[in-house]
């Protein structure tokens, strides 16, 4: 991280600098540090600039020109996000910057960086990466200005953009670059966005950029390799948002590794081209890579400020990439891919013992033993030639596709022995886990519960009624009833008093008052009182987002004159649809009473045990109602008091 340090290392030059939003924690769970380790284990000197002045280029040449490139990303998450509520309000803190300090990285980071990188040495190439790159790496809609924008590769005036996991990627680049190759020329690695004048010679183009495009079969692996799909452009989309919801659908069906083709899309006299997507690592590779010599803790130029991200997971451990839930507000899937990349059960031993034996502070108990689902691990299609073929967007909506793997057995055989490893008291599963596939492995809640949940479980039901949920592809209300059924068997069993904290999304694309005060109703009827509550943030890239801002479902073919998709807009009835979920709030109230009276449920309003809020002046209507009680303790049993509830 300084002239100083190179110094110690014998280094005159780094061969690449990489540019990050976050402050520098050398631990797998933050990007840098892992395309940092990476490139170091394949001999190159790597610099890290982390958490830069963005005034003025001085920060950007700290550690000299590098050799072959800069790489440049916003951080762990998306600056705008990072930054910014659902309400477009700025937030107070950071978690990625030493003491929690706001204001510590630009908007729109990656851009910034990128032109400051410039601006220091001109002619070095740059290399985009990270979330945000990756999901602004087409023509997207930008909820924090309210219009389409272009790539941000163009933005940027970068050379070269990774998306996805880009480890294999990056290797690709720099030892293409260290050859002399010129980034530009790289777009045949996948995984990548390049910029073009025109699609090369030999390729066949299918035309995607109408309604009344070509829709051809899932074509085979041979086909693919001289095919590309081309989008409607960035100025088409700009004059056409039903267009829009088009190029989303046609987007979100090449996303599959192993049959997607290449996408161009044009942007005035300049084509972006699109690889197809980085294929899964191996479980030897995702080995390799957590397995690297990380220092597991900040960088010491940070100081002593506490980094809250990296207290979060300090005592944690990924044990999985990537999502097939599909759910589409989740950008998860967009970047990380829809197929579940699994570490091995002796990889993820070995970094326990690693923690134990090498973080301060640790005292025995794993916080997470999980990923972007807890309960993915070993679970995915099991019928490879299907899944060489498939373009489903979900494989669990509507239903769980016949071809998954739900065997929850491997999972609770790592479990067991995680907590076999000597000097581990407690192995907890923080990360949220998918229930509609743990309803087909009871015996996997019943280790759930009895071992690694202390007092609650976070699920994410999303909603209560069929119209926002179908539009979410989320399972419907029944399933988890069900689930909270067996959770429930299984805590009296274990003698456990445990309670579930289900999360909720207001103002999703599809979603109604009505439907929010069907939601609120339930929540009453159950004794569900919401801390933190989530407000849907239309991030680029998602189905939602192109359902938010088009008004038309990508999820089926896009007609013109289809039916539209109804979405809470305006500030106003944002709050209102958030205000639904937190009815308990006496600050709520009035609110919620004008909507009712709206509504015409001025039934609602008053005192009883029926009733949603009071009337004005009289307490909290909900203190008539008798709290839902937990599962009953086994005789004998010590009751542990819950945890607080976690925000969203």
């Amino acid at each position: 991280m300084t002239r100083a340090e190179m110094d110690r290392l014998g280094w005159e030059r780094c061969d690449v600098v990489l540019v990050t939003g976050d402050a520098y924690v050398d631990h797998p769970s933050f990007g840098m540090a892992v395309i940092g380790r990476v490139l170091e284990a394949e001999g190159f000197r790597v610099g890290i600039i982390a958490q830069p002045d963005w005034s003025g280029p001085n920060a950007f040449a700290a550690l000299g020109r590098p050799r072959l490139f800069f790489g440049v990303t916003g951080g762990n998450m998306d600056s705008m996000v990072n930054r910014y509520t659902a309400d477009r309000r700025i937030r107070s803190d950071d978690a990625y910057t030493p003491g929690g300090e706001g204001g510590k990285r630009p908007d729109r980071a990656v851009i910034v960086y990128a032109q400051r990188c410039r601006e220091a040495f001109r002619d070095v190439p740059i290399v985009l990466g990270g979330i945000e790159a990756s999901l602004r790496r087409v023509a997207h809609f930008d909820i924090w200005s309210e219009k389409l924008r272009r790539s941000i590769l163009l933005d940027a005036k970068a050379d070269l953009l990774v998306f996805g996991n880009g480890e294999r990627a990056v290797i690709d680049i720099a030892h293409r670059a260290a050859q002399g190759e010129s980034l530009r020329a790289m777009g045949d690695i996948r995984g990548t966005a390049t910029v073009r004048d025109t699609v090369p010679d030999g390729w066949t183009v299918i035309d995607e950029s109408g309604l009344d495009g070509i829709h051809p079969p899932a074509p085979s692996a041979a086909d693919s390799d001289r095919t590309v799909v081309r989008l409607p452009s960035f100025e088409q989309l700009r004059d056409d948002p039903v267009l829009y919801a088009h190029a989303t659908r046609v987007l979100h069906a090449e996303t599959n590794p192993f049959n997607a083709r290449a996408l161009v899309q044009r942007h005035g006299d300049k084509d972006v081209w699109l690889a197809p997507p980085p294929l899964p690592l191996a479980t030897p590779d995702l080995d390799a890579v957590h397995e690297l010599p990380y220092a597991r803790a900040p960088h010491p130029g940070h100081g002593q400020g506490r980094i809250p991200a990296w207290e979060m997971i300090r005592f944690s451990v990924a044990i999985v990439r990537g999502c097939f839930g599909g759910c589409t507000f989740c950008s998860i899937t967009t970047h990380e891919g829809r197929i579940v990349q699994n570490r091995s059960a002796e990889s993820v031993l070995r970094e326990i013992a690693t923690i134990r034996d090498c973080t301060a502070g640790f005292t025995g108990a794993i916080s997470d033993l999980g990923g972007p689902t807890a309960n993915m691990w070993r679970l995915g299609c099991g019928k490879p030639r299907a899944q060489a073929k498939c373009r489903r967007l979900s494989c669990l909506f509507p239903a769980p596709c016949p071809s998954l793997v739900t065997d929850h057995a491997p999972l609770v055989a790592l479990y067991r022995a995680a907590r076999a490893v000597p000097g581990i008291h407690t192995v907890s599963v923080a990360s949220g886990v998918r229930y509609d596939i743990a309803l087909h492995s009871p015996a996997y809640v019943d280790e759930l519960v009895r071992h690694h949940v202390g007092g609650t479980l976070k699920i994410a039901p999303e909603h209560t009624e069929p119209g926002p949920l179908s539009l979410m592809m989320k399972p419907g209300l029944d399933v988890f009833e069900r689930f909270r059924a067996m959770f429930e068997a299984s805590a009296r069993r274990s003698g456990k008093r445990l309670r579930l904290i289900p999360y909720f999304i207001a103002a999703h694309p599809g979603t109604t008052d009505e439907d929010m005060l069907n939601l609120a109703l339930w929540l009453k009827r159950n004794d569900y009182r919401l801390d933190q509550v989530q407000t849907f943030l239309p991030s680029p890239m998602t189905l939602a987002t192109s359902m938010y801002h088009s008004g038309h479902n990508p999820l089926r073919p896009v007609q013109r004159d289809e039916g539209t998709v109804f979405t809470a807009k305006g500030l106003r009835q944002r709050r209102l649809h958030k205000a639904f979920l937190r009815w308990h709030d006496p600050e709520n109230a009035p609110i919620l009473r004008e909507a009712l009276m709206r509504m015409g449920r001025a039934d609602l309003i008053g005192s009883g045990p029926h009733h949603l809020v009071p009337r004005g002046g009289t307490r909290p209507c909900h203190a008539a109602i008798p709290p839902r009680r937990p599962p009953p303790l086994a005789k004998g049993k010590m009751a542990g008091r819950g945890k607080k509830p976690d925000s969203r």
